[in-house]
């Protein structure tokens, strides 16, 4: 079985690999295929694939939370300062690709490679060989307005899933703090530190004030009204952030977002697994979708791989409170994510993809089977991070590929439908970027 690396020894390239995932796994999308090893392996970008930043024709990469690159900033060369592009969408080429969104994850090594053809057009080149013509996001109009003082909203509130969704990272760093308490595949706060490092802005606390003024303008420019939800978030709170805790500061927000611009936009909330009365509070304050994530569901590698989160709250209480939040919101409204790929992280991860599929879909199995949907962020190993230091090439493909098969079929078998809060459904048709799950679904009817 493989265990990890960018192909099987018996596979020459990775083409190969991809090909032959493809013939084994032919109910999954091949957009699918091919978005998951972009999104565990990253990809490299020609200078001429570069963006202008702020200044030019196509929305930059905005890191609006974790790096999500192979490298540090300093190591990027070009691209630390003419950025890609937040997302690339693919279509087209020898695999008949349908429009697939895929959430820009640079690394300069990659066998993926978007550059010009020989005909000048953009396109995704593997091994060598073009496999898919690329389209960049154009520069959304909200972004070439400042705030009054100067700040880009592209700092502020910067949209991603191709202008579906406002990120809204309100506080930039992790009160879990150190080896014994940051979650070991987080790059959350080194993140802070290279863009402070480097000069860029990248503000730590955002101002309730500066959310809604540049929530105002994207209002205002965004007259085909593709921005449809906004999500709060940021590091974990475990003291207090402006003398509030973590559900008066994140709330906070909320309330400020529905009195100014009210049933605009969906409302979700990414926190810890809060009390009960602590939850009541995020619905009261106007968020409608909660994501209390639980990272990883086997108990061993969440005690290994999220100590602060073991230590404050346990993973058995983290997932009653879970269970406990469904009552407020409805199950439908409860997504908690976890971090795909990481249970076959090496020294403690399992060792093959079938214990490690057993593994997640008896944590999927646990949620669905009360109605609660999570979702998964494929797993980028950021080289900062513990796990990305002894993984720096992720998780096997084919773990990826199966657990797309395990969360369709579990998710059918409980009767459920796509979340909500997240775009369309099914391939061609998904805007959700970070991973398949949504590009893989059935396409609504």
């Amino acid at each position: 079985m493989l265990r990890s690396g960018w192909e099987d020894a018996t596979m020459q390239t990775r083409t190969d690999l991809i090909e032959d995932l493809m013939g084994r796994f032919p109910h999954i999308p091949r957009e699918a295929v091919i978005k998951e090893d972009l999104l565990r392996g990253g990809l490299a970008f020609d200078d001429s694939a570069l963006t202008d930043n702020e200044n030019g024709d196509v929305k930059p990469k905005s890191y609006f939370i974790f790096s999500f690159d192979h490298r540090t900033l300093p190591e990027l060369g070009e691209a630390a300062l003419r950025r890609p592009p937040e997302e690339i969408v693919l279509t087209g080429g020898p695999y008949g690709l349908r429009r697939t969104v895929v959430s820009v994850r640079v690394n300069p090594s990659s066998p993926y490679r978007v550059k010009p053809s020989d005909d000048g057009r953009l396109m995704l080149f593997l091994d060598g060989k073009p496999i898919a013509d690329v389209g960049l996001p154009p520069m959304p109009d909200y972004y070439r307005h400042t705030l009054e003082g100067g700040k880009q909203i592209m700092e502020v509130a910067p949209t991603i899933q191709w202008g579906y969704l406002i990120y809204l990272t309100v506080f930039r760093v992790c009160q879990y703090f150190g080896a014994k308490e940051e979650c070991q595949y987080c790059d959350i706060n080194h993140n802070w530190r290279q863009h402070k490092a480097a000069g860029r802005p990248y503000t730590g606390v955002k101002p309730v004030d500066e959310v809604l003024e540049a929530l105002a303008i994207i209002d205002k420019y965004d007259t085909a009204r593709t921005s449809q939800a906004y999500t709060l978030t940021g590091g974990s709170v475990t003291s207090k952030v402006d003398g509030l805790a973590e559900a008066d500061f994140y709330g906070r927000y909320a309330q400020a977002i529905e009195e100014r611009f009210p049933g605009r936009w969906i409302g979700k909330v990414v926190a810890q697994a809060l009390p009960k009365e602590d939850v009541q509070r995020f619905y009261d304050y106007g968020i409608r979708i909660y994501h209390p994530n639980f990272e990883v569901w086997d108990k061993r590698l969440f005690e290994l791989y999220c100590p602060g989160k073991e230590r404050y709250v346990g993973r058995a209480e983290w997932h009653r409170r879970i269970l406990d939040s469904a009552e407020i919101f409805g199950p439908r409204n409860v997504i908690p994510n976890f971090v795909a790929g990481v249970e076959m992280a090496e020294p403690f991860g399992f060792r093959t993809v079938d214990e490690a599929i057993e593994s997640t879909t008896e944590g999927l199995q646990y949620f669905m089977s009360r109605g609660i949907l999570p979702r998964f962020t494929t797993w980028c190993p950021e080289p900062t991070t513990p796990l990305g230091r002894t993984n720096p090439e992720g998780a096997p493909l084919e773990y990826h590929i199966r657990l797309l098969e395990a969360y369709r079929a579990t998710m059918e078998a409980n009767g459920l439908s796509s979340p909500p809060g997240y775009g369309p459904p099914g391939a061609g048709n998904a805007v959700f970027s970070v991973s398949s799950f949504m590009d893989t679904l059935p396409a609504a009817e």
